[in-house]
């Protein structure tokens, strides 16, 4: 059968909408573009994939419906629609225009009644009809040949709702009823109320017993205890909920396949459109967009010649309408197209032909092979007389102690490089042949993630010296949130597209074995890496400058390139017997618990691992919530975010907590990390990543050695099982005091915070006198715990909900403690509104150091990402602040040792902490300079202090 498929565009719209929100795609103007790409992936990928021979898209109009004339509350909750919305509004349409797919709207009729309506018409014409939309509304039209078509979860799947899905979810065999069932239910989002006390289950069993609602009223009589008397009383409303959950069927749109063919699209419109956005992937992809199947000569290819006229005028006439500040669909002024659409349609197809990818068959350039020794003397003969060169290193793979180097490639001119193959019998010859070029101090290095080329090399004894460019970091400098690899920078930056790996060593391999494979092939991708990363340089380090970052990166960044490689290739030493014995003692624990559980759940055979069984136990058997939270595949949920609600409340809910806390601990990092030992070395070596937080912030990977607990016992106990290198060594653990709540008072100078730090009060306690007015002798334990909550939460502004949610207390009394802590300290309020009106002006806010963070949504319409931009805008300079006074300290620390001779090594770094594989010849000294050098990275208005421990394991050093 011929296929038709039906889009719903409001529900797509706010469905990509909401998924990118946490981190939209942005053109390079800032527009928010994640909505269109969505839009029109999914548009694509529907038209490859399924080839309709009909599709059309239906909009809600200017206006509103004809349920807002029968109930004027219908809807009346939805907030403002987010402006980001409203901008990409016209971009789908204008896309839609150019793809020439029929646009669908009724004056009076919402998008699932010209759905609900189209969908009958065509299946009575013969057609298999598809109604693409996640809403819950539509499942009432489904039929034979009529389903619902959506996209599920991240991985993108496809599920179609069809009547056997229908009666699995409801238990209902006709599908109508689902109007019914939302009529008792209600529906939030629409502002439907239901009827009191009847959530989805309890209607879906009314239903399932007495049929619709009419017939569920004429027997309200026979409905047994509230429910019924509830039903009965709530008639009148129950009658509107189902006029209003009820699509029609009679819109006034008559079902024409000349009005839902698809034409060929308008080729130079689109790579007009998807220039002004950003879209460089679509632009590649223009062929692909045509319709799957040509259209038949005659009639429909008549209609598609007046269609596309159509679509030009329509255009013609929205454009007008927009520029002349005339209402949308939302009864909102519609803000005006950008001036880019006024350009002409050749001047537009210029610049999107200038974006296009460039790739190297399509750019001229010179990849040189370097095949002998005498060859390479003449190479670095030549890259030696420029003031700096780019370089890239090829390994066999990333372990640096086990894997090996196959290849280098130099570059000092764009479109111009060597490679050098190193094979195993050369690598001695070769190394030392470079070595005078690494090691020169006056010529500057480049080179993409530096940091690993250093430790590359450093293997064959080569150190780098002198200034190193890396465009991963600089990039990250510029703009923190985005991705930085440099397949997506050259994309970026330099419109050109760089070979894939996949290429080389075959889709899912992960090894390059360069003795074996083509090398003139290996040549153009390795020298490829140097010319583009040398080119990326010479594109990002003038936006540097231009916003006078350099200081920043040349006196914290770059020098911790050096630092970071030196911890991660000394390596952290781990009792593995120890962490054996714990995993021992962990399990007989697991067992425990799990046997307490199922006491407790009355069920002897219960997995406790099933997400599914453990959810019927505790709220379909136990019944510990009323109204529980349900999944998406309507199963109870059971993640622990909502079981904490009702932690403390229930023995099971804290035995199953607990449980988890001890599993996850135990797959984590006791069995984990002894399987994490470098064969070659004997110790665990994590790699600290300095471009993935938002704040400056170190992270580290393989193990993530960050996040290791010390909140509870048993996670401080895997602390125990780090241990010094040898029994000539001890660890030192040095940690700073509250730089947190120091910045604070540093930025916000509030004269009360900086006072308690200068008497060297405890801060916490001296918050709390402050907040329930008593001395610091009276402070009771537990409002010393409170204070410390709203201290550190304050920074991270927190509302009057989270901090009642965290110390477990009335919303009311939550806010009385901010009021009172923001009374207490007027100075840090004042920062928080000023730092937020300045983020406001400038669209970012700075570190004390110039580290920048871009807040796009710091204005938003939005409450919700707004809200979050305003937090961050509060909290990044004092996160951001703190990491770069610790990279500081660890730069200041790595030079002392170097200077003066220590041989003891920094070998972590975690949050504000500093661990130190100590000679215990060299305790007193390295003590002193990492202490000093902690205290004296930054000069605020009120001391730096480091705590410092000494201890035959991580756990006693801290």
């Amino acid at each position: 059968m011929k296929k038709l498929f039906l889009v719903d565009a409001y529900a797509l719209i706010f469905k990509y909408y909401y998924a990118f929100l946490g981190r939209p795609m942005r053109n390079r103007e800032g527009m928010n573009t994640s909505v269109v790409f969505g839009f029109v992936k999914f548009l694509r990928d529907i038209q490859k994939r399924e080839r309709p021979d009909l599709l059309g898209v239906a909009f809600d109009p200017k206006g509103g419906s004809f349920r807002r004339d029968i109930f004027p509350e219908y809807k009346a909750n939805r907030s403002e629609t987010p402006e980001d919305i409203l901008l990409s509004i016209p971009y789908v349409k204008r896309v839609l225009d150019a793809m020439c797919i029929p646009i669908l709207e009724v004056a009076g009729y919402e998008a699932d009644d010209v759905i609900g309506t189209l969908s009958q018409k065509g299946v009575e014409a013969g057609y298999d009809v598809y109604m693409v939309t996640p809403d819950k509304d539509y499942g009432q039209l489904v039929r034979d040949n009529c389903r619902i078509y959506k996209q599920r979860g991240a991985e993108g799947s496809i599920e179609i709702v069809d009547r056997e899905a229908i009666r699995e979810k409801y238990g209902i065999d006709d599908p109508q009823l689902v109007r019914d069932i939302l009529a008792l239910w209600g529906d939030a989002s629409d502002n439907i109320p239901g009827v009191p006390g009847i959530g989805e289950k309890i209607a879906c069993k009314l239903v399932r017993e007495w049929g619709t609602v009419e017939n569920i009223l004429e027997n309200v009589g026979k409905i047994p205890g509230k429910q019924g008397e509830k039903i009965a009383g709530w008639a009148d409303n129950l009658r509107l909920a189902k006029r209003l959950t009820t699509i029609c069927l009679d819109v006034p749109i008559p079902f024409r396949e000349e009005d839902l063919t698809v034409c060929d699209p308008h080729i130079d419109q689109l790579r007009g459109i998807f220039a002004e956005l950003d879209f460089k992937a679509f632009m590649n992809d223009l062929t692909n967009l045509a319709p799957a199947e040509p259209l038949p000569e005659g009639p429909r290819q008549e209609a598609q010649t007046q269609l596309a006229e159509m679509a030009r005028a329509k255009s013609a006439a929205a454009k007008k309408a927009a520029l002349a500040g005339q209402g949308n669909l939302f009864g909102d002024p519609v803000v005006p197209l950008p001036a880019a659409q006024e350009v002409p349609v050749a001047e537009l197809q210029a610049e999107a032909e200038a974006i296009q990818f460039r790739t190297a068959q399509t750019t001229p350039h010179e990849y040189t092979l370097v095949e002998t020794a005498a060859q390479l003397r003449e190479v670095v003969a030549a890259v030696g007389r420029y003031p700096e060169f780019c370089f890239d290193t090829e390994t066999t793979g990333f372990d640096i102690f086990n894997d090996r180097i196959v290849g280098l490639s130099l570059a000092v001119e764009p479109f111009k490089a060597w490679y050098v193959p190193f094979l195993e019998k050369d690598t001695p010859e070769y190394a030392e042949i470079v070595r005078p070029l690494f090691e020169d101090e006056k010529i500057a290095k480049i080179g993409q993630n530096i940091k690993f080329d250093l430790m590359v090399l450093r293997r064959l004894g080569i150190t780098i010296r002198g200034r190193m460019y890396d465009t991963m970091i600089l990039h990250y400098l510029l703009d923190p949130e985005s991705r930085h690899n440099m397949n997506a920078l050259a994309e970026k930056y330099l419109n050109y597209k760089p070979i894939e790996i996949e290429t080389l060593i075959g889709k899912g391999s992960k090894q390059l074995t360069m003795d074996l494979v083509n090398v003139e092939r290996v040549k153009e991708y390795a020298a490829e890496d140097a010319d583009v990363t040398l080119q990326l340089k010479q594109a990002l380090y003038p936006m540097i400058e231009q916003i006078g970052l350099q200081h920043l990166y040349f006196e914290i960044e770059e020098p911790m390139i050096a630092v970071l490689a030196d911890i991660e290739m000394a390596g952290m030493r781990i009792d593995s017997e120890a962490l054996a014995v714990y995993a021992v003692e962990l399990n007989r624990k697991l067992a425990e618990l799990e046997a307490a559980i199922r006491t407790e759940a009355g069920e002897p055979n219960l997995n406790i691992n099933s997400a599914r069984q453990l959810g019927e136990v505790l709220f379909g058997k136990m019944r510990i919530a009323e109204k529980p939270k349900m999944t998406k595949t309507k199963q109870f949920c059971t993640d622990e975010d909502y079981l904490q609600l009702f932690a403390r409340k229930h023995r099971i809910v804290d035995l199953i907590l607990e449980y988890r806390g001890v599993k996850k601990l135990l797959s984590t990092y006791v069995e984990a990390l002894p399987q994490l030992v470098n064969r070659s070395t004997g110790r665990i070596h994590t790699s600290f990543n300095q471009a993935v937080t938002a704040t400056g912030r170190l992270s580290s990977t393989n193990p993530n050695l960050q996040n290791i607990p010390v909140r509870d016992d048993m996670g401080r106990r895997i602390r125990k099982a780090f241990i010094p290198s040898d029994d000539d060594h001890l660890l030192l653990s040095a940690d700073y005091s509250q730089v947190e709540l120091r910045l604070m008072a540093h930025l916000s100078g509030d004269e009360s915070l900086i006072a308690a730090f200068e008497h060297g009060e405890d801060i916490h306690a001296a918050t709390a006198a402050k907040l329930f007015n008593k001395t610091l002798d009276e402070v009771t334990s537990e409002e010393r715990r409170r204070a410390k909550t709203a201290n550190f939460g304050i920074i991270y502004g927190i509302s009057a909900f989270g901090l009642s949610q965290r110390l477990e207390i009335p919303r009311k009394e939550a806010k009385e403690i901010i009021d009172g802590y923001f009374a207490s300290y007027p100075g840090v309020k004042k920062y928080m509104d000023n730092v937020v009106e300045k983020a406001k002006e400038e669209g970012f806010v700075s570190t004390i150091f110039g580290r920048r963070r871009y807040l796009n949504d710091i204005a938003s319409h939005n409450a919700i990402a707004r809200g979050l931009a305003e937090r961050n805008a509060v909290n990044a300079p004092i996160q951001g602040s703190a990491a770069d006074i610790m990279k500081i300290a660890m730069i200041n620390v790595h030079r002392r040792f170097a200077a003066e001779g220590i041989r003891s090594r920094v070998i972590l770094q975690v949050h504000d902490e500093l661990v130190v594989d100590m000679l215990r010849s060299e305790q007193e000294r390295v003590t002193a300079i990492v202490t000093e050098c902690m205290e004296s990275a930054a000069q605020l208005k009120v001391r730096l202090i480091a705590d410092a421990g000494v201890g035959g394991n991580w756990l006693e050093a801290h």
